[in-house]
């Protein structure tokens, strides 16, 4: 009999493919692979802010609510600062360096709030922060990453082909009256939900591998954007499933070896081209 763990972890990587195998192209055509480097720093400022909330009001679920809203605010102003004419590459580097600095600043507040509350489970949810452990996830998690991942699934399986024109031909879009503020808006906006909405499955260090990769691979394998999709959703899934199986019979943490073997499959492929 499958433990009750093992399973959750399984349903928890299905949902947590659909959402990376569909986001994944997007991120490799509209070019948004260095804003999954201010993801990074934002979730963790995020989390950092969130545990000292966490502490002080002693409620775990402030962690990821805290995360969520940081990422958010983080993700519209690089859009907002884009349209105010920022490259996307400076306007991601200016807002980053602001998440960094915050985040340090952070850790040294969290530090002292930590010492005074000792007996706070809260280590442990740190390092399944940083580090990914789908298995810790429980039933609740598991609820509002179903809840979660269905609205946002949807969101972008209504708006996919105008996400990808506004990839391909902005200006185009434009002319024919494509508001594409708004949708640079709403696609950041899902970058970042989903971001903080699968990190304490896929783990914060790995965040930005699992993100790009399955993209940049069926980008590789072939040239045709529904054929692209649907590899991106199947080396998604096989990796995300084939590392928690391995994980639970060797103990290695399952995003370690998401992002080993999906480093794997991208090196091959280009090598052999």
């Amino acid at each position: 009999m499958i433990p009750e763990y093992l399973l959750r972890a399984f349903l928890a990587s299905i949902m947590v493919s659909v959402l990376l195998g569909m986001l994944s192209p997007l991120i490799n055509t509209k070019g948004l692979a260095f804003l999954t480097h201010a993801l990074f720093h934002s979730l963790l400022f995020g989390a950092v802010l969130g545990m000292i909330l966490a502490l002080i009001f002693e409620n775990l679920s402030l962690v990821m609510l805290t995360a969520l809203f940081v990422t958010l605010v983080v993700v519209l102003l690089i859009a907002y600062l884009e349209k105010r004419g920022f490259s996307p590459d400076s306007a991601v580097g200016i807002v980053a360096s602001f998440a960094a600095g915050l985040t340090v600043l952070g850790f040294g507040v969290l530090y002292n709030v930590m010492a005074g509350r000792p007996y706070f489970p809260l280590s442990e949810d740190i390092v399944s922060y940083l580090t990914g452990d789908i298995f810790l996830i429980t039933l609740s998690n598991l609820e509002a990453l179903s809840i979660g991942g269905a609205v946002l699934f949807f969101i972008i399986l209504v708006l996919y082909r105008d996400f990808l024109y506004l990839s391909f031909d902005p200006d185009g879009m434009e002319s024919y009256g494509g508001n594409t503020t708004a949708y640079l808006m709403i696609l950041y906006t899902i970058v970042g939900a989903i971001g903080a909405l699968i990190v304490q499955t896929v783990g914060l260090i790995t965040l930005q591998v699992v993100a790009v990769l399955p993209g940049a691979i069926a980008l590789m394998v072939s040239s045709d954007l529904r054929k692209v999709l649907g590899m991106s959703l199947l080396v998604t899934l096989g990796v995300q499933l084939s590392s928690v199986a391995l994980a639970y019979f060797t103990n290695i943490p399952p995003s370690g070896l998401a992002t080993i073997m999906l480093g794997l499959i991208y090196g091959t492929l280009l090598l052999r081209r």
